[in-house]
């Protein structure tokens, strides 16, 4: 929106944005204060911000360790007509320098700016870094209005008296002569001046030693500045105040990262269709994107240029899907495995490629493809041999680390080891580096066996990875399941994930008993965990489906019924149980009643919806899948239940079937459930068996949780919203 300015700005000048910046030689007294010594970390919240090839300059400040506050002008196309700054990737490469007040050292932390979040009312905007800043304490937000007569600092690396561009961090007090409801008017006291290049600089309340943010510059006279007509002597400027902004900075940082391949702000969706037909080639499969903001929709497939590979009939292309910003650039990237693909003679050995976002969304900028295969590039992926039966990405997850690397984790449930057939193993792939995990590698609880396959199931949040071995007998009990857990914080001698601790039904630790056939691990889900009295979510908690459980209910065995267990995974590495979900008896509070048959728990998916703040049964969502689930005489229809991570099951429980929760009609070998997905903003439904094509549906958070208001339900299906009337198992899966 064009904001409008008060009368009394216009003479100001347009906005404190620095020209073309030529650092010079040394550094010089400023106009705003003394420069700062290298040693001075008073300020070391403050940023310098280059814009482009050193386009522009502004400062700004560190409110989060992953988040600047400065102006929207900054970022603006003409900041003197309109702060008008489109949400996503700055359109200018911007680096931010923080902590470091002489510019010529090395401390603090360079980081580039990767995503704007804007006001509307006035000139500020936030900024996510590329990366988190460590060793620099962010400030405080203040929480009262500037008052007049008060005296606060401002700091920045805008030009001083004498210089264009100095190389150090400068500071000055101002008085605050009058506020509204989102600027306050300053004037600098002894002689002290905003200049070009302190826009977005923190003007900062200073109270027996704290300091509390109270607003930003954003335009001044300038008098005294480098540049600036001799005749203008004035000091005074406009502040856009910030005491008032905390909810939204905290909700906007707290929120979960959403899928955004063309990086404008705006959520997008990969629908995947393994079973499409591609050139001719049936099961080749492709995957749908619906960019968000109604930005239109793309098809992509191996017979495009910049995806490896060619369309191959039974290729199943996007069998298994995940989402993270490898490259670090603002722009979601689409992790696609292909785990049927045949490479040379070896059939079904499959590859994984990492499909890179771009503002014009994927495969539209400079890096289209990261590609992954055995015998191809360096690291264990590069000393592996294709082998038929391999499914090099059947299972995908994506995280990043609390130092912000991004990562995936790649599974390989049909390798052999040796002479040991579909023992199965993962790979852990960060930056340029990939390491193979499997059950014989340094510390990793248990033994690799014949049909463990290892890698089944994956997992991954910012504390911990999870990868299961839903194959693996337990004693003599096949197929009973087991799984272990990793923290990719800290890599061992082999490079690899710290392996901490295994998991099955046979530890005196887990409910229940190991049983043949109960495929513990089938799916896993991982989410950060932050407990009451702690300062960050750095714990998890692991949802553990086990579909092959048997159960008595109401006094009856009855087979395959299926359950869920919850853990709860400290930071030091440590477990404890936190509870088991099935569907129930007739008498209990959780909804439905357990059949044989259900396989309750085939798939799952989780959520924190706020995870920076301590965790509750609202923020805290769970969804099982039961594909198998009879619906009186309608077998195999599916359905999906939905509970808190956090309490009793019964009381957080909430069940959606078709025409319950879910659009149309429940029908034979509908299978629903079989692909489920959380995001920070909806429960994505699957239901590639339920029509002609198939179908995706989003429900809002107020519809899978209990007592929650139904809310209206996207639909995505070919034929509609501009996706072409194809496919064969649209829904499959979905990120």
């Amino acid at each position: 929106m064009r904001h409008t300015r008060p009368v009394r700005l216009a003479a100001l000048a347009a906005a404190l944005i620095a020209g073309p910046v030529v650092l010079t030689a040394a550094p010089a007294t400023a106009v705003t204060g003394p420069a700062s010594a290298a040693s001075d970390t008073t300020h070391a919240y403050t940023a310098r911000l280059i814009l482009g090839d050193h386009d522009r300059g502004c400062s700004g400040v560190l409110v989060d360790r992953e988040w600047l506050l400065t102006a929207a002008s900054c970022f603006a196309d003409n900041p003197a007509a309109d702060l008008t700054v489109p949400a996503g990737k700055p359109k200018l490469k911007t680096t931010a320098t923080i902590g470091r007040s002489d510019l010529t050292s090395t401390a603090g932390a360079v980081r580039e700016v990767v995503e704007l979040v804007p006001r509307t009312d006035r000139d500020v905007v936030l900024a996510r870094l590329n990366r988190p800043v460590t060793g620099v304490t962010p400030i405080a937000l203040a929480t009262t209005a500037p008052t007049t007569g008060e005296e606060l600092k401002l700091a920045g690396y805008g030009r001083s008296k004498t210089e264009w561009a100095p190389l150090n961090l400068h500071t000055g007090a101002f008085s605050v002569d009058t506020s509204d409801a989102t600027t306050a008017t300053v004037t600098g006291k002894d002689g002290a001046a905003a200049c070009k290049g302190d826009t977005g600089g923190p003007l900062v309340r200073v109270t027996g030693g704290t300091h509390q943010l109270a607003a930003l510059s954003s335009r001044s006279y300038q008098g005294g500045c480098f540049g600036t007509d001799a005749t203008e002597t004035r000091t005074g400027g406009i502040a856009a105040r910030v005491d008032d902004l905390a909810s939204w900075v905290d909700s906007t940082v707290g929120a979960p990262r959403i899928t955004d391949f063309n990086c404008d702000g705006a959520e997008d969706i990969a629908i995947a269709d393994p079973k499409a037909t591609v050139g001719g080639k049936a099961d080749a499969g492709l995957v749908r994107i619906v960019y968000g903001g109604g930005k239109g929709t793309a098809e992509i497939h191996q017979d495009l240029d910049w995806v490896p590979d060619t369309s191959e009939t039974g290729d199943w292309f996007g069998e298994a899907l995940a989402t993270v910003d490898y490259d670090e650039d603002g722009c979601t990237d689409l992790v696609v495995g292909t785990s049927a693909e045949d490479l040379g003679t070896a059939t079904d050995t499959g590859v994984v490629d990492i499909l890179h976002g771009a503002q014009g969304g994927l495969g539209t900028g400079t890096k289209k493809n990261t590609h992954f295969q055995q015998g191809a590039g360096g690291g264990s992926l590069g000393a592996s041999g294709n082998e038929s039966g391999d499914r090099l990405g059947q299972a995908l997850a994506a995280g990043v680390t609390n130092a912000g690397e991004p990562f995936v984790v790649i599974g390989q449930p049909g390798e052999a080891l040796g002479s040991i057939t579909k023992a199965g193993q993962a790979f852990y792939v960060h930056g340029t580096t990939n390491v193979s995990i499997h059950q014989d590698s340094l510390d990793v609880p248990g033994a690799a066996e014949t049909n463990d396959v290892f890698g089944s199931a994956v997992a991954a949040d910012s504390n911990h990875i999870a990868i299961s071995a839903p194959g693996d007998a337990i004693g003599t009990k096949a197929d009973a399941g087991n799984l272990m857990v990793f923290d990719p914080n800290k890599l061992n001698a082999e490079g690899r994930p710290t392996p901490l601790f295994g998991l099955d039904q046979d530890l005196d630790t887990v409910s229940g008993g190991a049983e043949a056939g109960d495929r513990f691990g089938k799916s896993l889900a991982l989410v950060p965990y932050r407990p009451s009295g702690a300062a960050t979510a750095n714990e998890s908690i692991l949802a553990v489906g086990s579909p092959g459980e048997d159960l008595p209910i109401d006094g009856v065995d009855k087979a395959d019924v299926g359950s869920v267990h919850t853990f709860r995974v400290t930071a030091s590495g440590t477990y404890s149980e936190l509870n088991a979900f099935s569907q129930g008896t007739a008498t209990d509070d959780v909804t439905g009643t357990a059949e044989a048959g259900d396989v309750f728990g085939s798939t799952l998916t989780a959520v924190n919806t706020a995870p920076r703040a301590v965790s509750t049964t609202a923020s805290l969502k769970l969804a099982v899948g039961a594909p198998d689930e009879a619906l009186g005489t309608v077998a195999k229809a599916g359905a999906v239940q939905t509970f808190s991570l956090l309490g009793a099951p019964g009381a957080n429980d909430r069940w959606l079937e078709a025409g319950n929760g879910l659009p149309g009609a429940p029908g034979t070998n509908h299978f629903v459930g079989g692909n489920i997905h959380f995001t920070g903003t909806h429960l994505y439904v699957g239901m590639p068996y339920a029509s002609t094509y198939g179908a995706l549906h989003a429900l809002p958070m107020s519809n899978v949780t209990a007592g929650g208001t139904v809310a209206a339900i996207t639909t995505y299906q070919p034929g509609q919203g501009g996706l072409p009337s194809a496919g064969a198992r649209f829904g499959y899966a979905a990120r």
